[in-house]
């Protein structure tokens, strides 16, 4: 039966910019939640110190959760190898930190979509760097996970392969066991596309998930596809909400995951509007996943 992780959505702010907010009171408040494991963050601020890693670990372990998934952002399609090589440096780093957390999954992206980049060009520069990455992430039994992803918060432009066909050629390019999909169905929404034709082109490579919900805060999906596939800047007619009350099919992609044999990792990237919506999200979950795997 699929795993729940809780990934801390609402405090991103306090936790990597302004420190107002310490790792040891999210575990706390996520560990009461009815769940398996913490999704962690290679940014947060105090990751920077590698003494502190154990003892996060060990927070988390003592509340009988495990750290499953480490989310990172490495950014590989920038035209100067020399800057590449550097980010493959920080994700062999990020690779180390899943492992001393006692992790199995370790988020790559494909990088940022810079004006000129061709389609072919992107997916090698991006495929190159992660197929290196790889043999660095075996000898730590760790997977390495793309995501189809928006945008990161400190990026300039939008993911490289957010839309469906770039994704899928670049998922394409890496036959590795160490290699596989995260799966983000509220993403699909933000590159003007449908996410369970997309769940369906990758279900077989599919080994974590992030669960969200998206809801229309003005307007119809068409208006959205029209208007905010692919710009720049987040969709203005989408907004975070609470899991299942929104624009996500579950019993779709519950399905399909199920159909292909998924039994694995979801972590739950909710809570914006406080922990009250997260526990009502954690619940949602259960209930579908006790209705399909169980």
């Amino acid at each position: 039966m699929p795993k729940l992780a809780a990934f801390p959505k609402a405090f991103m702010q306090q936790l990597c910019k302004d420190g107002t907010m310490k790792l040891s009171e999210w575990i706390e408040l996520a560990c009461k939640l009815d769940i398996d494991g913490l999704e962690w963050y290679a940014g947060f601020l105090e990751m920077a110190d590698e003494s502190k890693w154990y003892g996060f670990r060990k927070q988390v372990e003592d509340n009988g959760r495990v750290i499953p998934m480490m989310c990172c952002s490495p950014d590989f399609t920038h035209p100067d190898k020399s800057f590449r090589d550097e980010e493959i440096k920080k994700q062999k780093r990020w690779i180390d930190m899943t492992h001393a957390l006692g992790g199995s999954y370790c988020r790559v992206l494909s990088g940022q979509r810079r004006p000129k980049l061709s389609m072919d060009e992107g997916v090698r520069l991006a495929a190159d760097s992660i197929k290196e990455c790889l043999p660095y992430a075996a000898e730590r039994n760790i997977t390495l996970i793309i995501e189809n992803h928006y945008k990161d918060d400190f990026w300039t432009y939008p993911e490289f392969a957010q839309k469906m066909d770039v994704f899928c050629k670049l998922v394409e390019s890496i036959d590795h066991p160490y290699f596989g999909v995260n799966y983000d169905p509220s993403n699909t929404y933000l590159a003007g596309e449908d996410p369970i034709e997309l769940l369906k082109r990758v279900s077989n490579r599919v080994v974590t998930m992030h669960a969200s919900d998206r809801y229309l805060k003005e307007g119809t999906i068409e208006d959205l596809r029209k208007e905010e596939g692919g710009a720049a800047g987040y969709a203005k007619r989408l907004s975070h909400g609470e899991i299942g009350k929104g624009l996500n099919d579950y019993d779709a992609i519950f399905s399909e995951l199920k159909r292909v044999g998924f039994d694995n990792w979801i972590s739950i990237e909710d809570g914006v509007d406080g922990m009250d919506q997260l526990e009502r999200s954690v619940s949602f979950l259960r209930k579908k996943i006790k209705q399909y795997w169980s």
